[in-house]
């Protein structure tokens, strides 16, 4: 019997730089995608004769020259690619000549580094929750920051029916504090100063792994090589970690 040839939908789109896996997955629950005019099920292979679109519109086999940029985003910006959905996204404020989208989030209201590619692979490496990848922020919150407070932040907060991993925490100023996290849960900067009862005012990011925020607000550049070098070192051993850790538990 010949093997089945083909890809999974997800990874396909992933892979012509249309999204990241985990948001094809997002457009799949939602009836977006079609394969050959039909709507595919999660995992569904996609073959080299096939005719993929989403939302109506045929994504192109045509590989494009992978782009990798870091982004200084604006509060009020928001990051996701659905552009009828949000005005004031990301995808059109920057309204790069091809397409892009962000790797991971920053809540409206935050500002700061974020990464934007059309590879759907890099996505996946530094998304992925093992990897342990640090984030520096600077926060400004609305009242005095005490030793107290700094070291709950650091110990961990439960929140998100969780608790936090313990982070790197330094107070900069009265009211502002340096955060390292290697985590992503939703608004956890935000989440874990309410659970204190301190409202963030001002949430910066300025690192993300060995790349640091070095572009004026609402510009972008694109990654070196040297950067890009070092992430593919990073993710690579946080990735065998991860599966020697696999190993021994069986």
């Amino acid at each position: 019997m010949a093997e089945t040839t083909g890809i999974r939908i997800n990874k396909y789109l992933s892979e012509q730089g249309f999204c990241s896996r985990r948001a094809a997955d997002k457009l799949i629950e939602q009836e977006r995608v079609s394969i050959n005019g039909k709507v595919p099920e999660m995992g569904t292979k996609v073959m080299p004769e096939d005719s993929v679109t989403v939302d109506g519109e045929s994504i192109s086999t045509k590989k494009e020259k992978p782009v990798y940029i870091a982004f200084n985003k604006p509060v009020g910006i928001v990051c996701t690619t659905d552009t009828r959905v949000e005005k004031d996204n990301i995808i059109e404020f920057i309204n790069y000549p091809t397409r892009i989208f962000p790797i991971g989030r920053l809540d409206k209201m935050s500002e700061g580094l974020i990464f934007l590619t059309n590879d759907g692979d890099i996505v996946n490496k530094i998304l992925r929750s093992r990897n342990n990848h640090g984030k520096e922020y600077i926060v400004t919150v609305d009242h005095s920051v005490t030793e107290s407070f700094l070291q709950k932040m650091r110990s961990g907060i439960p929140i998100l029916d969780t608790v936090t991993k313990e982070c790197e925490v330094e107070q900069i100023g009265r009211k502002t504090f340096r955060i390292v996290l290697t985590q992503g849960l939703n608004r956890q900067i935000r989440r874990m100063c309410e659970y204190l009862d301190y409202r963030v005012t001002k949430l910066k990011r300025i690192r993300i792994m060995n790349v640091s925020l070095d572009v004026p607000h609402g510009t972008y550049r694109d990654l070196t090589k040297e950067e890009l070098d070092e992430i593919e070192r990073l993710t690579s051993e946080s990735t065998k970690e991860y599966l020697k850790e696999k190993k021994s538990l069986k």
